[in-house]
């Protein structure tokens, strides 16, 4: 059980390793091309993203989830889900290679066409890709993620910033894009052993799709409703105000997102192998929930009592009007774990009828908060989402009072010592912002210092996440050795 627990983590920590790396260079080959480049092509480019983002839902339509919540998913269920993904994706693409020139003539742009044609490959090569996805999270093999995103990564990136230095301009963009799957899904497939076979069943096709419609519908719900806000604030107020609305919530989502989506892939094939003990997914979701939290309350707290030092030494003065925002979204994403843990197990368990209520409920409320605030300003439509954010947590944790016998108080419980200690670091690193030194050595200190508490205290508090993880990073270090 101890070495079963112990791969978790270091699974765990494989996904988080290549979701921060890939985002990091993603991050710095931003900058290098937005200094290259005219804000012009980052706008051309962004109008087909909007496409290609939405269409990927589709393209994703839960069938991944359900090869890996299936108990008994074999090569027919495989390669059944491989070739109907590659036939939709190829359907998509020859509906948005036919529909570019509608497109482009809707923004006045004739260019487009051919940026639209190009850049949606981009679908067909997800869907080749799609099912050693699922394959690599079905048999916790996550280290072949690291090394796949990130060649994908850096090879895109040397490659786009080379065209973009030689004056490709759009194209820069565009192939960088095309090249990072490309190279993503080679290597995936070079290191997976797995092949389609030539078989198909539309028996098995039926089956998965009945689990995976309603994870499609999800998220959807969940990909409007993540935007809708902006859309909103970009009506009523000025672009000045949603661009400080987008940079308070640049910083909290860039470490949630890496360490949620980490969580997400690691711990819902691990529930989906034992979906038949109810005791071993209670102790998995506490697991998560505590480790996960653990992880994510340093890094929240330290933003939110820093996010004045953060602002000026990385977005300059002129973006000091988004610290507000920067300490709301903090608050609100240090508790997604619990989001991400106990829709983990309903999914798990094969309850994804369970999960589409679950989104319909907590969307209906968070709307009836947006519409209730959206008129009062963006500081309240912020606040909405802090409210909303709680009351999912409640919504989300619910099921599993019966399920798991974990309701969110239990679940409250188990996180405490680690959000009162990043509390508790958050409060004494702010006051070194106090003192009259440069930004670069309160920065310093700040991290220095706040990591130091939260190591230290977690150590003489014994806290059972900080021996885990330590366990976790020892057996990768004696394993990298031998």
């Amino acid at each position: 059980m101890e070495e079963k627990k112990t791969r978790i983590i270091s699974n765990f920590i494989w996904r988080f390793a290549e979701r921060c790396g890939a985002q990091g260079v993603s991050f710095v080959v931003s900058i290098i091309l937005a200094r290259l480049l005219a804000p012009e092509i980052y706008g051309t480019v962004a109008l087909v993203t909007v496409f290609t983002t939405i269409l990927q839902v589709f393209v994703d339509s839960g069938m991944a989830n359900a090869l890996i919540q299936k108990k008994d998913a074999d090569e027919t269920d495989f390669s059944t889900v491989f070739f109907f993904n590659v036939t939709v994706c190829s359907l998509l693409y020859l509906g948005m290679y036919v529909a570019a020139p509608f497109i482009a003539g809707f923004y006045d742009d004739s260019e487009l066409t051919v940026v639209i044609r190009v850049l949606s490959l981009t679908l067909v090569i997800s869907g080749v890709k799609n099912v050693q996805q699922a394959y690599v999270s079905r048999n916790m093999l996550f280290r072949r993620f690291f090394y796949a995103t990130l060649g994908g990564t850096l090879g895109a990136a040397v490659v786009g910033i080379a065209m973009a230095y030689k004056g490709f301009g759009v194209w820069a963009l565009v192939v960088q894009q095309v090249l990072n799957a490309s190279v993503d899904t080679a290597i995936l497939w070079l290191t997976v052993k797995w092949r389609p076979q030539r078989v198909f069943s539309f028996h098995r096709l039926k089956g998965l799709l009945s689990y995976g419609w309603k994870l499609l519908v999800s998220g959807l719900l969940d990909s409007a409703y993540g935007n809708i806000r902006q859309l909103i604030i970009g009506k009523l107020y000025s672009s000045s105000d949603l661009a400080y609305y987008n940079r308070g919530r640049q910083f909290p989502n860039f470490i949630v997102n890496n360490i949620n989506s980490s969580i997400d892939s690691v711990l819902f094939p691990v529930m989906s192998s034992v979906q038949d003990d109810r005791e071993a997914v209670k102790q998995m979701t506490r697991k998560s929930i505590k480790t996960s939290v653990y992880v994510m309350a340093p890094f929240m707290m330290g933003l939110a009592f820093m996010a004045d030092t953060v602002v000026r030494l990385v977005l300059t003065d002129k973006w000091l009007e988004c610290v507000p925002f920067l300490r709301i979204f903090s608050v609100t994403f240090m508790l997604y774990p619990i989001h991400t843990a106990n829709l983990n197990a309903i999914n798990a368990m094969g309850r994804s009828d369970m999960f589409l209520r679950l989104e319909i409920v907590k969307k209906a409320v968070g709307a009836v908060l947006l519409l209730s605030t959206m008129r009062f300003g963006v500081m309240a439509m912020a606040y909405s989402m802090l409210v909303s954010s709680a009351t999912s947590q409640i919504i989300n944790s619910w099921p599993n009072r019966k399920l798991l016998h974990y309701g969110y108080l239990e679940q409250l419980k188990d996180i405490m010592p680690s959000i009162l200690l990043a509390v508790l670091m958050g409060i004494c690193v702010s006051l070194i912002g106090l003192l009259d030194m440069s930004l670069v050595l309160t920065a310093l200190v700040q991290v220095i210092l706040g990591a130091e508490i939260y190591v230290i205290g977690s150590g003489v508090l014994n806290l059972e996440s900080f021996n885990d993880l330590r366990r976790a990073l020892k057996f990768i270090i004696c394993k990298s050795y031998k």
